[in-house]
């Protein structure tokens, strides 16, 4: 986990059990404001607690209640200009 606590980003009647954690791989990112947009992009969808994107490694940790589906996070990363898929 990414550090993710009840209170902080999580609704309290979440249980951090219910957190569930996503690693997309993330092509086109050639600078830290491609990173940031990605970012951006991921903790904007409803429901994302944290993300963490590397742009040297091309991927991004997510961390999400179970409502929150691999494509609804690919499609946040390509409305941002990029390329994504989910890491099996």
């Amino acid at each position: 986990m990414m550090g993710v606590k009840v209170g902080e980003g999580v609704d309290s009647n979440q249980a951090e059990d219910d957190v569930l954690s996503t690693t997309l791989s993330v092509s086109g990112m050639t600078c830290g404001h491609c990173q940031e947009k990605v970012e951006r992009a991921l903790r904007g969808v409803t429901g994302v607690y944290g993300a963490e994107v590397d742009r040297g490694a091309g991927t991004a940790q997510v961390e999400a209640g179970d409502g929150v589906t691999n494509e609804m996070l690919i499609a946040a990363v390509e409305r941002a200009g990029y390329r994504a898929a989910a890491v099996a």
